[in-house]
């Protein structure tokens, strides 16, 4: 009995051992799964490694991009000065707007261009500002054009400056263009409406000078109303100053009373249009331009000014 009890107690401790074994092979499976998950730390430890690496030669290649960009700047740059050196015939030209540096040295080569009244056919001419260079017979300025419309108040005068102190309509424009820009003809300084200004000097001489006849509608408020009679005695002309006096239309203002009317005259003879009703015994008490070559006031404040479209300096030219 003893022995097989033994033998049972053996056996028994027998199985025990395998349970023994299996244990240690999950303790030693555990430990070689952690083994296992220390190892990504590992990698993450290497990319930083490379990324430490990969940052530390980019800012090295900045540094050389940086000193080589150092040294490129450090060369001299050549200062050129229009008014000493000279501008090139063709970037005059382009300059003045004709067209393009490469057409230009074709109409320069064809001999469309003069300087000081001589041809000019050399390709890299220089010419200086103050010779006088014409383009098909026209003279020509390098600077860009432009053209401006102001919508005139009141007690503005129509000059570049004034040595008594008072307002004018360079006042009001001055920081529409850096480049010198004039009036196109004149308002008196209590006439309000559309004035032109440019530097365009070719365009401001067609603009005002009579054979042109460029019409200007003005709207004249009267100290009365205005009889049928002096209506129709302006219309059809009179002598004023020895000078006969035309105007193209005169109209009653539609809906209001008679002493507002329309007159579209093309005379630029001073002060013409006061002139003319003071000729009759009425005092202009209001007059103000309301359309000058085609331009009109339309979204155009008192006292505002804005550049004349392409479309609107095209038309100028071709009138």
């Amino acid at each position: 009995m003893n022995s097989s009890r033994n033998s049972s107690g053996g056996r028994h401790q027998g199985k025990k051992k395998p349970q023994n074994t299996s244990s240690n092979k999950f303790e030693s499976k555990r430990k070689s799964s952690d083994s296992s998950k220390s190892k990504p730390f590992n990698r993450t430890s290497d990319s930083n490694k490379s990324h430490r690496f990969e940052k530390k030669r980019f800012e090295t290649d900045r540094q050389k991009s940086e000193s080589s960009k150092v040294k490129h700047s450090s060369k001299p740059i050549k200062i050129t000065n229009p008014e000493v050196d000279g501008i090139r015939l063709n970037k005059y030209i382009s300059n003045a707007g004709i067209c393009s540096r490469r057409e230009a040295d074709v109409f320069i080569a064809a001999g469309n261009a003069t300087v000081n009244g001589k041809v000019v056919t050399e390709m890299g001419y220089k010419v200086q500002l103050t010779d006088e260079v014409r383009f098909d017979g026209t003279t020509i300025n390098p600077e860009k054009k432009r053209y401006v419309l102001l919508n005139k108040p009141k007690n503005y005068i129509t000059t570049m400056e004034d040595d008594r102190g008072r307002k004018t309509v360079m006042d009001l424009v001055g920081n529409a263009s850096k480049e010198r820009i004039y009036p196109v003809g004149r308002l008196d300084r209590n006439t309000t409406g559309l004035l032109l200004f440019t530097n365009d000097g070719e365009l401001a001489k067609k603009l005002t000078h009579p054979k042109h006849n460029i019409q200007k509608l003005y709207h004249a408020s009267l100290d009365k109303k205005l009889s049928m009679s002096d209506l129709n005695k302006i219309s059809e002309g009179f002598m004023l100053d020895d000078r006969r006096v035309l105007v193209d239309e005169i109209s009653y203002i539609m809906g209001q009373p008679k002493s507002e009317v329309g007159v579209k005259i093309h005379s630029g003879r001073n002060r013409i249009v006061r002139r003319i009703f003071e000729h009759f015994n009425y005092s202009v008490v209001k007059l103000d331009r309301v359309i000058f070559a085609g331009l009109t006031k339309k979204d155009l404040s008192r006292g505002h000014w804005r550049y004349l479209t392409e479309m609107e300096v095209n038309n100028l030219k071709m009138l």
